[in-house]
């Protein structure tokens, strides 16, 4: 259980690492998308296994406590996350409808010919 985990995480971060290195900004919102979702599960997974703890609520005088930070630090990564995301589609949607481009390399490096560009274009 614990090595399917640890290649789950392996593999959301190198696939996430990979889409955030592409010249596609959707790519890169895709990426970043799967890095948080990655860093979630990796907390998760390092908060340890349940196995043998009761919950607080269930027997409360038990000794043996589930630790809720990791919990309660994997609710706060989900809401900033989630905010973080809004914020890149509409950045990602604006970035659209000033440029025509999701591209990195034809946003900074247009087209030859090409003087539909607004102000920036040569006269």
């Amino acid at each position: 259980m614990q090595l399917d985990t640890a290649l789950l995480v392996g593999t959301l971060f190198s696939v996430a690492l990979y889409l955030i290195l592409q010249r596609s900004f959707v790519k890169m919102l895709f990426g970043f998308v799967l890095l948080s979702n990655a860093v979630n599960l990796f907390l998760l997974a390092m908060s340890g296994p349940p196995d043998g703890k009761d919950s607080p609520i269930i027997s409360p005088n038990s000794s043996s406590y589930v630790d809720p930070l990791p919990q309660a630090l994997i609710l706060t990564a989900i809401v900033i996350s989630f905010g973080v995301s809004a914020y890149l589609v509409v950045l990602l949607y604006r970035l659209f409808l000033d440029h025509g481009v999701t591209n990195a390399c034809e946003l900074y490096h247009p087209k030859s010919g090409d003087t539909s560009k607004g102000e920036d274009a040569p006269s």
